[in-house]
């Protein structure tokens, strides 16, 4: 026991099993590695296999002592897809078969687990800990302004603005306080345009406002300077907050000059990076480029394909975009392509099937980002000063795309449109009619997002009050 009690604290942390939770939470236990605490990172075998195939982790994360890489079942067949559109399946079945078997797995741990940090949509896994009887922190990786709207669901239904009635997708929505003055219909989740409060995605979301203060704590994967009034409405709820973001950028930081894997590769892709790219953006000028990346989860249409092909080819502008191969409905991304479209392409853009995103948005060349505004890009565009045309596809991102076209101003919100016309004017405003204002913008906010992450910034200051706060846990004796 005294052996036992003298080893550093052990920290499970359980993400999300998506690209873009997997890659933010990955780095939060990088960062926690760093201070010294142990950590097993548990993932879907799915995911685990993704990751083991198309990035370097296992060396990179041999440098941390105490850090175990993990899998567990989340109780799907093999072939399904886990595609965004089937996502409520994966929860389901997460919730009836990688319940139990988280608990065993933590029971049955070689070393005792002082404390779980999980997802705050797996409301399973608070059960876990309490049945167990450890702490847990819950961490979230969208947006503090779209978790409130999740926090005013019931507000909203209440008020009679859900489930919408007529098509008038320009409506104001009035509450969700803090919001009032610029939250339209169109720029809530999506889930909330499907007229039916019975919707699967709805009563999930809606939970959160009960689940989310059951834990010890909460992280988030934001700044105070960013989202400090949506902050303050979310702090009445969950007093504990540790607003940590952006993470990414923070481990960067603590990396600073160490030369091991991780500070020169830290990729957590679920597909292989075409880093051809780079030595392609080396050869542009500076600020040229528009990167133009839709995620890991959105799918669309070859129609919508043309359009934006379109489009940025009409604007004149350099591209560089990412065209993941499972990412156009019902066709091969390769075919049908008119001859101006190829020939433009050759003359002044480069597609790729995946790309090292960080690597790309800090690249002298890139001068604005065409996003899906999911949060770790926005979080990762504006980090290093490059404004965006937001092209939301589900979720968090409508919300995000609002945030940064209304309110933050470091962009365009193009939602609900995919016309070559629109895409043109849109590159054209921001790569040349208003480049020097977005960038003015941009810089500013990326100047904001360093000093936050440095000595006395406020994120800097969350991340090593969590690292205490965990080390102040007791070490629990052995389950077995």
């Amino acid at each position: 026991m005294d052996d036992q009690g003298a080893l550093p604290p052990h920290v499970l942390i359980f993400p999300l099993p998506f690209q873009g939770p997997v890659n933010s939470t990955l780095k939060l236990a990088e960062l926690l590695s760093l201070s010294g605490l142990h950590i097993t990172f548990l993932l879907t075998d799915f995911i685990h296999t993704r990751l083991l195939r198309h990035t370097n982790i296992n060396s990179r994360l041999e440098t941390y002592p105490g850090f175990r890489l993990e899998s567990i079942s989340d109780g799907l067949p093999e072939d399904h897809p886990r595609s965004s559109d089937l996502f409520m399946e994966l929860f389901d079945s997460m919730k009836a078969v990688t319940k139990p078997l988280l608990k065993e797995y933590i029971l049955t741990s070689r070393r005792p687990v002082t404390c779980i940090i999980a997802d705050g949509i797996l409301g399973f896994t608070c059960d876990v800990a309490n049945e167990i009887g450890i702490p847990i922190f819950y961490c979230r990786t969208m947006s503090a302004c779209c978790l409130w709207v999740s926090f005013c669901l019931p507000k909203l239904i209440e008020a009679g603005e859900l489930p919408f009635k007529g098509d008038d997708l320009d409506t104001p929505i009035t509450s969700v306080p803090g919001m009032e003055g610029f939250l339209r219909r169109r720029d809530l989740p999506t889930f909330c345009r499907s007229g039916d409060l019975n919707d699967p995605s709805i009563q999930l979301f809606k939970t959160e406002i009960q689940e989310l203060p059951r834990a010890h704590g909460l992280i988030l994967n934001t700044m105070e300077h960013l989202e400090g009034p949506v902050l303050s409405h979310i702090r009445v709820h969950c007093p504990n907050l540790y607003t940590i973001g952006p993470v990414h950028a923070q481990l960067k930081s603590k990396l600073g000059g160490m030369t091991t894997p991780s500070s020169t590769s830290s990729s957590n892709g679920l597909w292989k990076e075409d880093r051809s790219c780079i030595t392609w953006l080396d050869s542009q000028p500076s600020k040229s480029v528009i990167y133009i990346s839709f995620g890991s989860l959105a799918v669309i249409t070859n129609d919508q394909r043309m359009e934006f092909w379109h489009g940025v080819v009409n604007s004149g502008t350099r591209f560089l975009w990412v065209i993941r191969p499972d990412s156009i409905a019902g066709g091969d991304p390769g075919s049908n392509i008119p001859v101006e479209l190829s020939l433009a392409t050759e003359e002044r853009g480069y597609i790729v099937g995946w790309a090292p995103q960080e690597e790309v948005l800090a690249h002298a060349a890139i001068g604005g980002f065409l996003t899906h505004s999911g949060w770790n890009s926005t979080l990762e565009s504006l980090t290093e000063g490059v404004p965006m045309i937001c092209w939301p596809y589900f979720l968090d991102q409508h919300v995000n795309s609002r945030f940064v076209g209304e309110v933050w101003k470091l962009g365009l919100d193009m939602k609900d449109q995919c016309v070559r016309d629109v895409v043109e004017k849109m590159v054209k405003d921001l790569m040349e009619v208003r480049k020097g204002d977005f960038i003015r913008v941009a810089d500013e906010m990326g100047k904001l997002a360093k000093k936050s992450m440095g000595k006395g910034g406020l994120s800097y200051y969350n991340l090593d009050r969590l690292i205490k706060d965990i080390a102040l846990i007791n070490v629990r004796p052995s389950h077995g």
